[in-house]
């Protein structure tokens, strides 16, 4: 029967005047239903069924507590929100909340983060300079807490705030400031890369920040704009300087084994000619020794020999003989060419050499017969002015 019916009966869930409903006998009334009512066993069968309910309630609790890490992220077990450990990738149990919570980090995504600032380099010169740092996470317990934002979030519209940022400008600045500005824009571009790498990567660890550094790229250095045109100039002679060196170079190269191969050519011509020298002076020494050898046995025989080798030399070399006669006509001309054209060899004309001189490719032959011939005039001649 209804509880608002007019039988004097009233709504049990209904406050009246005698104040709220009991609630430990609204507990009885919401567990006891479950233990036959308010029989004799009730109680007990009460007491068994709120077990029950309790052990199903901490079996969902410490069922809570099994996560698992995804591939290429790590979990970070907090213990009342202090770090506990750093798990692996794979499936994972740990004290349900409010104990513990975890926090997964991914430690395989490369992020990056980019500077551009105008700088002072040691020369006293003012560079552009613009550089892309690409870093990971390698320690996601150092990451989570040894460093208040540690790198640059995402959600962040001003990247200065975060610890790698500031410390990668400040190692652009202090290689910068150590750098001049032609190595900088020239052929120290990858040193001075690697250089604020190491840097960054030194005061990172220092501050125990859970980062790594896997590349710095520097994309761009170049001097302010209001200069750029007297800094053109200044590479085009650069480059101007670059090539005259080379073309240089190049002759070098090319003069130098030259001139070496001249110079050694030079010395092996010089040695040959001493060696002639010598060898002509001692062949003349030995000539001279030998003769003066014949001379001491027979000097007669010997002057005479000489005068006729040293007429016969003489004669050889003109076209010309003079014949003194004694009382009679001088002979002043003796066509020897004739002669020696007569003995059946053939020489050049008289006066065709310088002084008419026989040619050297005479053979001895031929001189013996001129020889003879001009012994026959001389004695024709002397026999003729005998006789008057």
């Amino acid at each position: 029967m209804p509880w608002n019916q007019s039988n004097g009966e009233r709504d049990p869930w209904k406050a009246d005047d005698r104040g709220p409903p009991d609630l430990f006998d609204l507990f009885r009334k919401l567990f006891g239903g479950f233990g036959g009512g308010r029989g004799g066993g009730g109680g007990r069968f009460g007491s068994v069924n709120i077990g029950l309910v309790l052990a199903l309630a901490v079996a969902v609790w410490l069922f809570s507590g099994i996560y698992i890490v995804s591939e290429g992220q790590r979990g970070v077990e907090l213990r009342f929100g202090a770090y506990s450990a750093t798990t692996l990738p794979g499936p994972h149990w740990h004290i349900p909340f409010p104990v513990e919570t975890v926090e997964e980090v991914d430690v395989d995504r490369i992020r990056s983060a980019q500077n551009q600032s105008h700088m002072l380099t040691q020369d006293e010169n003012i560079v552009e300079v613009e550089l892309a740092v690409q870093y990971r996470i390698k320690d996601a317990g150092d990451y989570l807490f040894n460093v208040r934002l540690p790198d640059v979030a995402e959600d962040f519209r001003d990247q200065s705030v975060g610890t790698l940022f500031q410390v990668m400008e400040s190692a652009l600045r202090e290689v910068v400031g150590k750098s001049r500005m032609d190595f900088i824009l020239g052929e120290g571009r990858a040193e001075i890369a690697a250089m604020i790498k190491q840097l960054m990567q030194q005061v990172l660890d220092d501050y125990e920040s859970g980062l790594e550094v896997v590349t710095v790229n520097l994309q761009q250095s170049q001097p302010p704009e209001a200069v750029q045109g007297a800094f053109a100039d200044a590479i085009k002679a650069r480059e101007d300087e670059i090539r005259f060196i080379n073309e240089a170079e190049t002759y070098s190269n090319g003069i130098i084994p030259q001139a070496r191969g001249e110079a050694a050519r030079m010395m092996q011509e010089a040695t040959a000619y001493r060696e002639k020298v010598i060898a002509n002076s001692e062949g003349e020494a030995q000539r001279f020794l030998k003769l003066h050898e014949e001379y001491r046995k027979a000097p007669k025989v010997t002057r005479k020999r000489l005068y006729l080798q040293a007429m016969q030399s003489v004669l050889s070399r003109s076209n010309k003989v003079m014949v003194d006669v004694e009382g009679g006509n001088n002979i002043f001309y003796l066509p020897l060419d004739r002669l020696t054209r007569g003995g059946g060899e053939q020489t050049a004309p008289a006066g065709a050499q310088g002084g008419g001189a026989m040619p050297d490719g005479a053979s001895s032959s031929a001189r013996d017969n001129l020889s003879s011939q001009v012994r026959q005039a001389i004695r024709g001649a002397r026999e003729g002015r005998n006789a008057r």
